[in-house]
């Protein structure tokens, strides 16, 4: 009779559907409307932005006056001839010679750098350079937030929000509890 009883239980538990089975509380419910829920969100986008401008700028040491020895080799030559022709005798003239060009090629030098002082000053240049800036720019996009959805089971209609767009049905967690009266 155990065997009868049992196979009666397997052709019983067969012929059901699979919500019905003990133990289970999935059911599927039809799908009734689907509305998708829209933000609106800002991203940041940055970008370079350049321009040109003209810049005046001080030139410390004009183009003329870079670099030249005139100064120092003419002050060399005046204090030679200097030192020469003060020297009495030919062993004089050479040391007079030797040191009135190192003497006049100092004082050549110190007046060529006051000269490029004095220059340094009134040269001003103008040069058009390349100046750039960050911008950020601000994009409103629109994006799909999840779905509002409304479905029906037992004869009433409920509403959830879902991550992704259902199809026709959607399971749904049926809690069945015994009624008292």
């Amino acid at each position: 009779m155990n065997a009868k009883l049992i196979s009666a239980g397997v052709a019983l538990a067969l012929a059901l559907p699979s919500t019905a089975l003990a133990g289970s509380n999935l059911a599927r419910a039809e799908v009734v409307d689907v509305q998708p829920i829209i933000e609106t969100v800002t991203r940041t986008v940055p970008r370079q932005e350049c321009r040109q401008e003209t810049v005046a700028y001080r030139d410390d040491y004009p183009r003329s006056h870079r670099r030249s020895a005139t100064g120092p080799i003419l002050g060399a030559i005046i204090g030679g001839a200097i030192g020469n022709a003060v020297g009495h005798n030919k062993s004089n003239k050479r040391v007079g010679t030797a040191v009135g060009a190192l003497l006049g090629g100092s004082i050549g030098a110190d007046i060529s750098r006051q000269r490029r002082g004095h220059h340094s000053s009134e040269q001003v240049t103008y040069r058009t350079e390349d100046v750039c800036t960050t911008v950020r720019d601000y994009i409103e996009e629109e994006r799909i937030n999840g779905y509002r959805v409304s479905y029906v089971y037992g004869g009433q209609t409920y509403t959830t929000r879902m991550e992704s767009e259902p199809g026709d049905t959607i399971g749904v967690r049926v809690q069945v509890t015994p009624s008292y009266r």
